[in-house]
């Protein structure tokens, strides 16, 4: 019998109040132009290397907000990128903690960065 679900991600959904407000955020902190289109009134791809990452405000709810990071970002330097995300004025709710930090977005989603 055939598999017919592939064992990848294709893209990892952040549920965000303001798709351009979103956008923008997103763009600026991970370095990425602003420019691409936003899809259907609500979806914003932002073109990650590797798993794609889709702002949505069609299913932003207090109850999917994440309280808790579903993925990491990665860095290769986890005090500059802490350092980084504190000059943005980032929520920042951990400090770093060995090689990850976790932080909030503007709509209150827990994500990690982490050093691999």
């Amino acid at each position: 019998m055939s598999k017919p679900i592939v064992n990848q991600i294709g893209a990892a959904f952040i549920p965000v109040s303001d798709i351009e407000r979103a956008r923008d955020w997103y763009c600026d902190i991970l370095g990425l132009p602003a420019d691409g289109e936003i899809l259907f009134g609500h979806l914003y791809i932002l073109p990650m290397n590797g798993t794609d990452i889709v702002l949505d405000s069609k299913i932003h709810s207090e109850e999917t907000i994440y309280k808790a990071p579903p993925f990491h970002f990665n860095t290769n330097d986890i005090e500059e990128a802490y350092e980084y995300m504190k000059s943005k004025n980032v929520e920042l709710t951990t400090g770093i903690e060995g090689n990850w930090f976790n932080f909030r977005d503007p709509d209150g989603n827990h994500l990690m960065v982490c050093q691999c």
